[in-house]
């Protein structure tokens, strides 16, 4: 009776936030709950984890920018926000969408059942006199909200404690969020020891880290190579992945460029950057069903792990040193649980951490192994997974323009000033004249060389010309579908011209329209192709 239960058709779920919510309740949690994976990993999973807007964590040494990163967004001031050279920012602050402009201190905050902090209440009252959400209404947080948290310290003040637990509140919002974006000033890249700490925290979370290299318009060309080499080098160290993070350059605030020298670069970079984070609402139920997954592979092997310490144990004497020596051994048994089970070396937790959890435990209240609990998480992972898969991309589908909105976002959106507007294939796109027109002279010299034939040349003597670019076939192929307006598999001399504009179009590093732009339809053509 109990297993039929168990089987639910998570097609009938409404959407996936509801499918994942029961999903974790009904499959995932009575294992949790029996192996004590709330002890030694994560708190349980409550609503609002399944329910909140996607969330983006900043995370940065002092003075590198978080806090102005965050009003740049939002174009406009938060409550609570404090903006300076030194340690400022000396508590997390969730800025939250509310109807009016207020502050909810921590421990308020961590009470709320709507709110998805409430197992923050673990870290204690130095860490929640820390703690505080601001709300207000502002059109970018109606899509996502934004964690701002305390500067990391460097020197001789990272030797004074916080208190709390820093890279451990760090951890816990890490594995709750949808973006981390770990700021670095281009002035001062020294990674300190407590910075170290905190990215090695979060190195279970890589696929949802970003790097934005902050205050890059204050330096050179020549010393932004450097900084950003040096940059990818310090990374690398400690991060100790063969891929390389995303780096994003450039200075995110709305003052003028102190050196102006790489705009392009910039709005290239901030561009990229935005697109990221307004990608964030439409794939906040992918992420929500990979984290699920994550979590579900770790408490299987956290069963294996008390389950084996468990069997391992006396019944009457010396536990204590059988104790001892269970945990000094543990690399031993994760290795045997590796090998029995096929598990990947990669779902263990940290050997270190895991020893130092397991001290303060009493391993005889150890529950020993139940296959009916690893076969329900086991059939979760084989069929509702796949079943809600499905589900997302539908979702998805149906709502493909769910993205943020507002504050800096509207700024790149549209106009004379939106990313790309005047360049490339977008150049002469407000201009009366064909903007073809200007170099036309020149192309029309190159067409007549070529032997037209009633005005027109033809495939094989066009292709000659344009093979001298050097672009490979696929592109040059689509230059001429694009070029060739009317289809008749002839280039007349307004066509080769606009060939001709195009090639120098992807030469100069541009991207090609899918379509051809009005403004680039050759004047002879645009009554025809209004008409097609």
């Amino acid at each position: 009776m109990f297993r039929k239960s168990l089987r639910k058709d998570p097609e009938l779920f409404q959407n996936v936030s509801e499918g994942l919510r029961q999903l974790y309740r009904t499959k995932l949690f009575p294992l949790e709950d029996t192996y004590r994976f709330h002890d030694f990993h994560s708190p349980a999973l409550e609503d609002a984890d399944f329910d909140n807007k996607p969330m983006v964590l900043l995370v940065g040494q002092y003075s590198t920018g978080k806090t102005t990163f965050i009003r740049h967004l939002m174009e406009q001031d938060f409550p609570g926000m404090r903006i300076g050279p030194e340690p400022t920012t000396d508590s997390f602050i969730a800025v939250m969408h509310g109807e009016q402009d207020g502050v909810i201190p921590g421990n308020a905050l961590v009470v709320d059942p709507k709110k998805p902090f409430r197992k923050l209440n673990a870290f204690g009252n130095a860490f929640l006199n820390r703690f505080m959400c601001a709300q207000m209404p502002n059109p970018v947080l109606e899509s996502i909200s934004i964690i701002d948290t305390p500067g990391i310290l460097s020197g001789e003040k990272q030797r004074i404690s916080r208190g709390y637990d820093f890279a451990a509140v760090l951890e816990w919002f890490a594995e709750r969020v949808d973006r981390i974006i770990l700021l670095f000033d281009a002035h001062k890249l020294d990674i300190s020891d407590e910075f170290s700490e905190v990215i090695r925290a979060l190195k279970n979370h890589e696929d949802k880290m970003r790097v934005v290299l902050n205050k890059a318009d204050q330096i050179s060309t020549q010393q932004l190579m450097r900084v950003y080499g040096a940059l990818m080098w310090s990374l690398g160290k400690i991060i100790n992945t063969p891929e390389v993070v995303r780096v994003y350059i450039g200075s995110f605030w709305a003052q003028p460029l102190l050196v102006p020298d790489n705009r392009k670069l910039f709005e290239a970079e901030e561009q990229d950057l935005f697109l990221d984070i307004q990608s964030l609402p439409r794939n906040a139920a992918l992420r929500k069903l990979n984290d699920l997954i994550k979590r579900a592979r770790l408490a299987k092997v956290q069963a294996y792990i008390i389950s084996s310490l468990k069997r391992e144990m006396p019944s009457v004497f010396g536990k204590d040193s059988k104790k001892k020596e269970l945990i000094s051994n543990l690399g031993e048994i994760y290795h045997k649980i590796e090998k029995e089970h096929q598990i990947s070396p990669g779902d263990f937790p940290n050997l270190a951490k895991m020893q130092d959890l397991l001290n303060g435990q009493d391993f005889s209240k150890f529950a020993a192994l139940k296959p009916k609990l690893l076969e329900t998480v086991e059939d979760m992972l084989a069929n509702d997974i796949a079943r809600l898969m499905a589900m997302v991309r539908q979702e998805e589908a149906a709502m493909p323009s769910q993205s943020v909105k507002g504050g800096a976002f509207e700024g790149t959106m549209s106009g004379p000033f939106g990313h790309g507007y005047g360049e490339g294939a977008s150049e002469g796109i407000d201009e009366l004249d064909w903007v073809v027109g200007r170099d036309k002279p020149t192309y029309d010299e190159i067409f007549y060389t070529l032997s037209p034939i009633n005005g027109k040349v033809s495939g094989a003597a066009a292709k000659k010309e344009m093979l001298k670019s050097k672009l490979p076939n696929s592109v040059l192929g689509k230059i001429w579908k694009l070029a060739d307006v009317d289809q008749d598999g002839l280039l007349d001399d307004e066509e080769f011209a606009l060939a001709n504009h195009l090639i120098k179009v992807k030469l100069e590093g541009h991207e090609l329209p899918p379509t051809l732009p009005e403004h680039l339809v050759p004047p002879a053509k645009r009554g025809t192709v209004l008409q097609e």
